[in-house]
């Protein structure tokens, strides 16, 4: 088959990646269509620009989008890249091959300066997405307040910036989208074994969650 293509692993079926857009989902009227429970009715879509391609995530479903086992919110696809939508798998095929990394590629856009507590917050955020292979919800605005020993309402505004800085637009699964796009950038790490102390959460100068989230309660 010439062009990109995706090729459904559970049944073999084999979709070409010929329109502008692809969507990719449960519901009957998505152009990729998979029953599998975990997929939202309209989980993700694939957009085209000439002979490339790159996945979103739309935000929709509690169980996220991964491109070779890890979670994203967009990436670039390379040839043979396996999809994970929920608990269905994809190969996407006939994407020219090249020496520059998807990854590489989808970072170079820099990401928002960030202060001491936003970094805590998106640290606290993501946590839970990141302490298993199967994505489960990010943080709750209660649950974050209670992990940095702060007020819920002081939590709701920190995210309230955060959806701003990060360009996350109004409506459904915000923080979702949040966290999606948090990992994506490779914002924050996945939580080491248990015993060893957790993963700082990266900013463009270089600080650590655990030091900043400490001096933030020293001055607090």
């Amino acid at each position: 088959m010439e062009g990109p293509y995706i090729r459904i692993e559970e049944t073999g079926s084999v979709i070409p990646l010929s329109g502008e857009v692809t969507t990719i989902g449960r519901g009957s009227a998505v152009d990729v269509h998979l029953g599998d429970p975990s997929v939202s009715r309209l989980h993700a879509e694939i957009v085209r620009h000439g002979p490339y391609a790159y996945v979103a995530d739309l935000g929709l479903s509690r169980n996220g989008t991964r491109v070779n086992g890890r979670l994203v919110a967009r990436r670039v696809l390379e040839d043979g890249d396996v999809l994970s939508f929920g608990a269905a798998r994809c190969r996407v095929g006939g994407i020219p091959k090249e020496d520059i990394a998807a990854e590489v590629e989808l970072r170079r856009s820099a990401s928002p300066e960030l202060t001491r507590r936003e970094l805590d917050v998106l640290t606290s955020l993501c946590r839970p997405a990141l302490s298993d292979e199967a994505f489960v919800a990010p943080a709750t605005a209660r649950e974050i307040a209670a992990d940095l020993v702060v007020t819920e309402a002081a939590v709701k505004q920190h995210l309230l910036r955060l959806y701003q800085k990060f360009r996350i637009p109004e409506g459904p699964n915000r923080r979702v989208r949040l966290a999606n796009e948090v990992v994506a950038l490779g914002l924050v790490r996945p939580l080491p074994p248990t015993g060893e102390p957790p993963p700082g959460l990266r900013s463009s100068a270089g600080r650590s969650e655990t030091a900043t989230s400490r001096a933030d309660r020293q001055a607090s």
